[in-house]
């Protein structure tokens, strides 16, 4: 079954001021160069997820028309990719039903922290309905879409990413054991996080990005995760390997 991949943001916050900025990249007119916080919807025929869902989540499905949402799957705790989950209210209110959260047990406890209003035996009228379900490094099925979680270390973090078919998606790594990276194998379509050309203490570089996709060897590659230190898209599309692109908001892929 044809897996429709869209790229709801593929951003950061990761040193980008937050007033104004006059820098090109901030200031640059040209659409892909304007970047949501990172987050990928992944469907097929009957099935529609959502791999992280950051602050901007709800502008995020406002822009991509989405009426209906399976579940929701969580890379990691950090606020800009999971600071969205109230908004998941729209779809409880349309399906008559909880949203599927899917989460690490140390992740999940992050969420009942923020989201303490969520799982009150007391809650107010309208809160959002989130069914937790506890995942590990063993694969797990989301109605008939199969995910083999892979983990990656962010810093001291251990993060998840995932591979659904041959489809592998990455974000918030610095570093992939040995034993992980056999999981990303053979993917048609990787996707992984470069968030400058500088060295970061928990995030991939530019060019660390593109040895570790030389060594996977995808038949294609999509960098995500972007800060706005790593340049203006087109400038550097065009040192990228013919096989490697930066991804920007809203780009569709079909596999």
């Amino acid at each position: 079954m044809s897996l429709k991949i869209t790229f709801l943001g593929t951003g950061t916050s990761q040193g980008v001021p937050v007033i104004a900025c006059s820098c090109k990249v901030c200031s640059s007119a040209h659409a892909f160069d304007k970047r949501l916080r990172t987050a990928v919807m992944v469907e097929n025929d009957n099935t529609r997820i959502v791999i992280d869902c950051g602050p901007d989540f709800r502008q995020q499905m406002l822009r991509e028309k989405v009426t209906h949402l399976d579940a929701v799957v969580l890379t990691h705790e950090h606020k800009d990719h999971i600071a969205g989950l109230d908004d998941v209210r729209a779809f409880n209110y349309f399906q008559h039903t909880h949203m599927e959260v899917y989460a690490t047990h140390r992740v999940q406890q992050a969420v009942k922290r923020e989201y303490a209003y969520v799982f009150s035996n007391e809650k107010y009228p309208g809160t959002p309905l989130i069914h937790l379900n506890e995942i590990a490094l063993e694969s797990f099925s989301i109605k008939d879409l199969r995910l083999i979680p892979i983990e990656v270390i962010h810093y001291k973090l251990p993060v998840l990413g995932f591979r659904i078919g041959d489809f592998s998606y990455i974000t918030d790594a610095k570093t992939i054991s040995s034993s992980e990276k056999k999981k990303l194998m053979g993917s048609k379509i990787l996707v992984l996080n470069a968030l400058r050309q500088e060295s970061h203490i928990s995030h991939l570089t530019l060019s660390e990005a593109l040895e570790l996709i030389e060594e996977l060897q995808p038949q294609k590659a999509y960098l995500t995760h972007i800060s706005h230190q790593l340049g203006l898209h087109q400038e550097v599309s065009d040192f990228l390997p013919q096989n490697v692109f930066l991804a920007y908001d809203g780009l569709q892929l079909k596999l």
